[in-house]
């Protein structure tokens, strides 16, 4: 064993390393836990009682030269590192900050999560679309406002295209596509002609909601817009439903919140109602189910949509509208806390 041991330390003092690579090879091959001078304790065993005092000795001296080696090593590839040619010299000497996910983006995967909860899943589509699937699908008269273009953007040239104004669209391809049951979300950049304000925009942000399947009532709906309410803004927010109207639902509803600013006291942002519109709902209109290949008769559904930008404003109190898409950073740096 002390041929071995005198071996070992001429390796030792010969070593050499060109890269970092070869470097952790040489500490595998020495000084890891199965490396050739473990090896030699493991057979310290064996050595007789009277040479043990003097090879345990040299076995000792044999590790400290292996570590100090590998450190010498070490400490030159460092040094040789900071006078390399390659070093970008017109690189900043201060960190490079790190951003975050946009206030929307926050908001759109709580929405999501809550709603994968629930066994929903995401269901894309196109943003130029086809009148049929925006609107004719959907139940909307030949007369509509929404066919207008000081309502709707309209591709020139192509007869019939458009930038879809909701996400709907989504729902009636994933229906014409797919056999009921159906649940799905439906998040995405929808355009609508109007005027750019604090309270408005030519472009804005819709998750949708779609569910079908045999007995589906609305008495289902109330409770996934409970729960999601609760989940969303807290254990002690109150819903509350309105009778409304949409040409793709019936009986429609548009849903309030307590305020979850005041706490249904009344303030400003509620107009002293202690209530918060936040979504419309309803039931898919038999005519919806047709158009799109679905039996009313067998299956019925229901259908939610909501502006994200208005569920911002409502968590995170943004007054501007045209803030989420102007890209202050000054703005945006308020939400490096927000994401979970």
């Amino acid at each position: 064993m002390q041929e071995r041991i005198e071996q070992l330390k001429a390796e030792l003092l010969a070593l050499s390393a060109q890269t970092a690579q070869e470097l952790e090879e040489l500490r595998i091959k020495y000084i890891s836990k199965k490396g050739l001078i473990p090896q030699l304790f493991d057979a310290f065993k064996t050595v007789p009682s009277e040479q043990k005092r003097l090879v345990g000795q040299q076995l000792n001296e044999l590790k400290e030269l292996a570590t100090s080696r590998i450190n010498e090593l070490r400490a030159a590839l460092a040094g040789q590192g900071t006078s390399h040619s390659d070093i970008d010299w017109s690189r900043s000497a201060y960190p490079t900050p790190l951003g975050t996910r946009h206030p929307l983006t926050l908001v759109q995967q709580e929405i999501t999560e809550i709603f994968s909860r629930l066994g929903f899943s995401i269901a894309e589509g196109p943003e130029i679309e086809d009148d049929w699937h925006v609107f004719s699908a959907l139940n909307f008269a030949e007369d509509h406002p929404a066919r207008d273009m000081q309502d709707t953007f309209f591709v020139s040239n192509v007869p019939g295209t458009l930038l879809r104004t909701h996400t709907s669209s989504v729902q009636t391809r994933t229906m014409l596509s797919s056999e009921p049951p159906i649940r799905i979300i439906c998040p995405g950049r929808v355009y609508r002609n109007e005027a750019i304000s604090y309270r408005a925009h030519c472009f804005f942000h819709q998750v949708e909601a779609l569910y079908i399947d045999q007995n589906v009532s609305f008495a289902d709906l109330k409770q996934v817009l409970l729960y999601f309410a609760q989940e969303l803004f807290g254990t002690d927010t109150k819903i509350r439903l309105r009778p409304s109207y949409f040409p793709f639902t019936e009986p429609s509803a548009e849903m309030d919140i307590s305020c979850n600013i005041c706490g249904g006291t009344g303030c400003n942002f509620c107009k002293h109602t202690g209530w918060v519109e936040i979504l419309g709902c309803g039931m898919v209109d038999p005519n919806v189910l047709e158009n799109c290949g679905i039996d009313s008769k067998k299956y019925s559904g229901y259908a939610l949509g909501m502006g994200i930008e208005r569920i911002t404003n409502l968590k995170y109190r943004v007054s501007d509208l045209r803030l989420f898409s102007e890209n202050d950073v000054r703005f945006l740096e308020q939400f490096k806390g927000a994401g979970r």
